[in-house]
């Protein structure tokens, strides 16, 4: 047997099983919350190392579980959080915490629906983890200013980063993946995915405000509940100014460098912490034992160690589903039902393209709720590809379905999405502490409801065309615009 072979992971049903076992037990697990979830995912690997060099069966070796480790998205979020650690130490959050609540001073939700819409924007044109990244800490700080409770407002925060990033091509790794594969461009996904997105926030933004009322009234807040905080290192808000500013134009312009995301994050932290170190030591002469600054502060305090721990072990689980072809299979199996569909039920062209849609889109919210949406979408890709090619009709609509329902289905579990486990991590650092159960119990009505805005959606788009549907939804949101407006005016004149 040569060396590559015996890497090589069996694929037999039983592998399969054996994987799938692992994943369910792990998310049962997880759910109860019995044990810190590194120690079980922890577990879950040391139970899937143990069968492959005990058992005939090779789930993943050692050499394959390096090469499931996605070094962009744990290097990514290891910059980010450095750079949001150094942006910490100018002041700002607190300031734009206090410029927030001194516009809504007295209106409590409509300072936190602020955030909840700027999340989604940002997540757009970014990406939903850097977003979380950056917006979490000024969120908890209004959490604490507001005394608000964490659950209603940390919830639809990172429901809104999930949902704002299916909007564009850069907002969540599955659409670069889709768009890759399908040849889609970044005004494709705008034009097609920005109508639904928005309805989905409209939705989204009534039922959490509507929830956030019933827990704390619109209240002025007193003098002394709204300090006047202030930037305390101008100088080197500046250079995080400069430096962030560049961070982002590297995210926006991957495309063109080819450059992955994790590189300007990288090329980014490593300069706001020299820039940090050089400003501290030009005005201090430190002993070794006092040099407890930048660097080793960041890394010891600001990283969250934890949270990429969590990723790296999953991501080892989720390699051991793509390797023994766990995935490949649940992917076949859609193809297959599709076309049992179309032949059980005699349908037409777009009927078949309208079943293929649905079955894309909740397949794919299913399975991304229990695990990373990357792998899945990797192995959907071609088989979405093959389906397009055989059906007859407009079967673009296939590669939207694939993208709504692999990006909104990670609102369904903590374990769905990274902005999940990335925002839950960061909260619990602070003593904001959101169980399993907790987030379960809003996510999955959340993504049913966005799983079926995207289903309609679908709908439009097959039975009167997409340009139709893009204009009955904007109808929709104007509507909804006029009727919040309406109820502002009479409440403030009440």
């Amino acid at each position: 047997m040569d060396h590559a072979a015996a890497l090589a992971s069996t694929t037999d049903p039983t592998s399969q099983a054996l994987v799938a076992l692992l994943l369910a037990a792990l998310f049962i697990v997880l759910a109860f919350e019995k044990a810190h979830r590194v120690l079980v995912v922890l577990t879950a690997v040391a139970v899937l190392w143990t069968i492959t060099y005990l058992t005939p069966w090779r789930l993943l070796t050692f050499e394959a579980a390096a090469r499931a480790l996605d070094l962009n998205v744990l290097l990514l979020l290891a910059a980010m959080m450095a750079l949001v650690g150094v942006l910490k130490e100018t002041g700002v959050f607190a300031w734009a915490v206090d410029r927030i609540v001194a516009a809504f001073g007295d209106r409590p939700v409509a300072a936190i629906a602020i955030l909840w819409w700027f999340t989604a924007i940002a997540s757009a044109f970014v990406d939903n983890v850097t977003t979380v990244i950056f917006v979490t800490p000024i969120v908890l700080a209004t959490i604490k200013r507001l005394n608000a409770p964490p659950l209603p407002v940390l919830l639809p925060m990172i429901m809104a980063a999930n949902i704002g990033g299916t909007a564009t091509l850069i907002g969540d790794p599955p659409n670069i993946m889709i768009g890759s594969g399908a040849g889609l461009t970044f005004l494709d996904f705008l034009a097609h995915l920005t109508v639904p997105v928005a309805l989905m926030m409209v939705g989204l933004h009534w039922w959490g405000a509507h929830r956030l009322r019933r827990l704390m009234p619109d209240t002025p807040l007193t003098v002394d509940a709204v300090p006047d905080a202030s930037v305390t290192d101008p100088g080197l808000l500046k250079w995080m100014t400069l430096i962030s500013g560049l961070v982002l134009v590297g995210f926006l312009t991957h495309g063109a460098t080819g450059m992955p995301a994790a590189v300007p994050a990288v090329l980014g932290a490593a300069a706001a912490l020299l820039v940090q170190d050089i400003r501290y030591l030009s005005s201090n002469r430190p002993s070794h034992e006092e040099r407890r600054h930048g660097i080793l502060h960041v890394l010891e305090r600001e990283i969250e160690w934890p949270t990429l721990t969590f990723f790296a072990f999953l991501f080892i689980l989720v390699g051991a589903a793509v390797e023994t072809g766990l995935i490949a299979t649940f992917a076949h199996w859609l193809e297959s039902g599709i076309l049992a569909g179309r032949d059980a039920f005699g349908l037409g062209e777009k009927g078949t393209i309208l079943l293929a849609a649905i079955l894309v889109l909740w397949v794919a919210g299913a399975l991304s709720a229990l695990m990373d949406n990357i792998p899945f979408v990797a192995v959907s890709i071609p088989v979405i590809g093959a389906i397009v090619a055989t059906l007859p009709g407009d079967t673009g609509v296939l590669w939207w379905a694939l993208s709504l329902g692999a990006c909104l289905g990670g609102n369904g579990s903590p374990i769905g999405a990274s902005a999940n486990v990335t925002t839950l991590g960061l909260a619990e650092r602070e003593g904001r502490r959101i169980t399993f159960g907790e987030f379960a119990r809003t996510g999955v009505r959340i993504t049913l409801f966005t799983l079926i805005v995207s289903t309609v959606f679908l709908a439009a788009f097959v039975l009167i065309g997409d340009t139709t549907a893009r204009n009955g939804g904007l109808v929709i949101l104007g509507v909804a615009a006029i009727v919040a407006a309406v109820r502002r005016q009479v409440a403030r004149r009440g």
